[in-house]
């Protein structure tokens, strides 16, 4: 990460920042740990489901880029067929990051997403439009990892196509949800995507966390852009 870049918050003085950053921490602690306890049987579902619609692991693991730079597995439930290549993603990514992605048209609108992605289970299809497979998640939050809101975690060949700007959004730890699933999801492209992250960077604090985690439920409720 040798061009990443700090960012601070303007209305936010550093002990002020520091109180934040700590109270944050412990909210994650409390709420993630509650929440793997209170939707256990949701969790045991799913891994059923998961288990009995095809070959493979029940979870999908993968690297990606937390705050600083810092690497570590991302954990969701797997969603695709065990061995799936990942070269289809990448390709879109990158061409996406450039501006180079269409939209697809879907009877939701058009979404900067693999709708159609030969990839993805019958039951992984489900997981990702109720946004089920994000639970497992919550452990990397629990670890540390990732906080319940936040810019979502880069994998790291999309860094490849990172310019300083876009690096800003590692200056904080990434997050479950954050204002950009709020705000348009995958109906944004990557430019307005970084815009939100750092919107959300520079105004961060408890009560903007707890109006976005609110505005979260309508939306994993209706399914918006999800797919």
């Amino acid at each position: 990460m040798q061009n990443y870049v700090q960012i601070s918050t303007p209305l936010m003085q550093v002990p002020e920042l520091r109180r934040y950053v700590l109270v944050k921490r412990l909210f994650d602690i409390v709420v993630s740990a509650v929440l793997l306890v209170a939707l256990s049987l949701v969790f045991a579902v799913c891994a059923l489901a998961v288990y009995f619609d095809s070959r493979g692991p029940v979870f999908f693991r993968q690297a990606r880029v937390g705050e600083r730079g810092r690497v570590f597995t991302f954990l969701k439930f797997r969603s695709m067929y065990a061995n799936a290549d990942q070269k289809l993603h990448q390709e879109y990514v990158s061409a996406f990051i450039m501006a180079r992605a269409k939209a697809e048209e879907t009877k939701d609108g058009a979404l900067y997403k693999l709708v159609h992605d030969p990839r993805i289970t019958r039951v992984g299809g489900w997981l990702r439009k109720t946004s089920l497979d994000e639970l497992p998640q919550l452990w990397n939050v629990l670890k540390g990892e990732m906080s319940l809101v936040g810019p979502r975690p880069p994998i790291p060949y999309e860094l490849e196509h990172y310019g300083d700007t876009h690096l800003q959004r590692l200056a904080v730890k990434p997050g479950i949800t954050g204002l950009w699933q709020i705000s348009g999801r995958s109906r944004t492209t990557f430019e307005e995507m970084v815009a939100l992250d750092l919107e959300y960077i520079s105004k961060r604090s408890l009560a903007f966390d707890l109006r976005i985690l609110l505005m979260t439920i309508p939306c994993v409720l209706l399914g918006r852009d999800a797919r």
